[in-house]
């Protein structure tokens, strides 16, 4: 597909998105949001990929909405639905690991995009800020949804209200990355995708969807969902080569399916 404002990259069934506009700290405009949705539901949906990277290019992850070009005028929950939703449900509903690499600012609705991935490893200088109360706008992007969750409601309101910059150890320490990653972090976060890109990938998008229904399933519910999920992951082809690994005692091959 042809880009303008992210890059694309695939290697070994991991397939890496950066966002692409660094002299601005890859701040997000309708083209770039369009971009991202579609390579999120064209190369990233492709059963060869088998792990997704989001990362920024230059010193930051994603600065938010490019102010000097997205208007606040007109209906600015259809602008929402158009630009920034799109994006959001296309990492919930790929049926696997989409990792984001914060390697700098990631603040406004480039926090919420982080927080809509799967996962997210911290490059020693990351930062988070929630950003929109300090313009007088609310949280977007998924990010009301995903933020409570990951830290809880009293922690997400003083995060949203004091717009404070919280870096890579705080951010670890909340919940809101599960891992710092020295050195030469661009080098060091895609072997670490590349790794889950080798992996039981129907499994890993399986337990993707039981870890996010989860939050909002009754225990009944996610039962069911556990029992569906097991009867689909035991029929893979992936189960019968861990098993016969597990038997002869060395590391298992997997396909992803």
């Amino acid at each position: 597909m042809a880009v303008k404002t992210i890059a694309l990259h695939e290697e070994g069934g991991a397939l890496r998105i950066t966002l692409d506009r660094p002299e601005v700290l890859n701040a997000l405009t309708f083209e770039l949001l369009a971009e991202l949705a579609d390579a999120l539901t064209g190369p990233a949906a492709d059963p060869a990929v088998r792990a997704v990277l989001i990362t920024g290019a230059g010193r930051g992850f994603c600065a938010g909405a490019d102010l000097a070009s997205t208007p606040l005028s007109g209906d600015i929950g259809q602008i929402l639905d158009r630009s920034y939703h799109p994006v959001v449900h296309a990492i919930a509903a790929l049926d696997k690991p989409v990792v984001a690499g914060v390697n700098g600012v990631a603040a406004g609705a480039g926090m919420s995009l982080a927080l809509a991935c799967d996962m997210r490893f911290l490059a020693e200088g990351a930062s988070f800020s929630v950003g929109f109360t300090g313009i007088g706008l609310v949280m977007d992007a998924g990010g009301s949804y995903f933020l409570p969750r990951l830290v809880g409601v009293g922690r997400a309101m003083e995060l949203a209200v004091s717009n404070r910059r919280v870096g890579a150890a705080e951010a670890l320490a909340l919940g809101l990355g599960e891992r710092i990653i020295e050195g030469d972090f661009q080098a060091e976060v895609w072997a670490e995708v590349q790794k889950l890109a080798q992996g039981p990938t129907a499994a890993y998008g399986l337990l993707k969807r039981e870890l996010r229904a989860s939050l909002d399933n009754d225990l009944g519910a996610q039962l069911a969902l556990e029992a569906e999920s097991q009867s689909r992951a035991a029929t893979t082809s992936d189960v019968r080569e861990g098993i016969l690994a597990f038997k002869e005692k060395r590391a298992p091959q997997f396909r992803g399916a």
